[in-house]
């Protein structure tokens, strides 16, 4: 079989491979966007660490860790975070019902991201300007009664033979496109 890999293409670049060289201080300075991951009864410590990972490259406001899901500290969540539960901010709440009530005294809108009958997909809605998006557990989705108490529902299509895709995929799925109808995905000079 004959390569199709193109040998003329420039591979004289460098692999950008190091941190921000602000200081910690200087990144919790910077502007959050105002979106909010709700992470309802995950079950997976690396999924909520590469969760943790997407929030700090998003620079999402918080993460929301409810019920079981697991939080810090936590060996594996730490490993597969990459550090960032050290500077990315989070909660922990007993249930997800009580995270919800309590994200809407703070006037945000609340989704949850799950394939249901009434779910709009993610792409063709119009974000509000602060939101909490609810991702739910990696075999059970989000709650029904958390459904219910959110202001709308989304999802991602799919065109497999499973419904729906890894949790942590899904969030920088929802994530990036919150971030690009919020905000713009302008890349500030650091």
């Amino acid at each position: 079989m004959k390569s199709t890999f193109d040998n003329s293409i420039e591979t004289n670049f460098e692999i950008r491979s190091l941190d921000t060289a602000l200081s910690r201080s200087e990144y919790q300075a910077l502007k959050r966007n105002p979106i909010i991951f709700v992470l309802d009864n995950l079950r997976s410590a690396f999924n909520v660490g590469s969760i943790f990972r997407m929030a700090d490259i998003l620079r999402v406001e918080e993460v929301v860790l409810c019920g079981y899901t697991p939080y810090p500290p936590h060996a594996k969540l730490e490993k597969t975070s990459m550090g960032t539960v050290n500077y990315v901010k989070w909660t922990h709440f007993p249930t997800t019902l009580v995270a919800v009530d309590h994200i809407k005294k703070q006037n945000t809108a609340i989704w949850a991201v799950e394939t249901t009958s009434a779910s709009k997909p993610f792409h063709t809605v119009a974000y509000p300007p602060r939101i909490a998006l609810v991702f739910g557990n990696e075999a059970l989705g989000v709650n029904a009664e958390v459904i219910a108490a959110c202001d709308d529902i989304i999802e991602i299509p799919t065109f497999g033979y499973k419904n729906s895709m890894n949790v942590a995929a899904a969030c920088a799925v929802v994530g990036y496109k919150a971030v690009e109808m919020i905000n713009g995905l302008v890349r500030e000079a650091l």
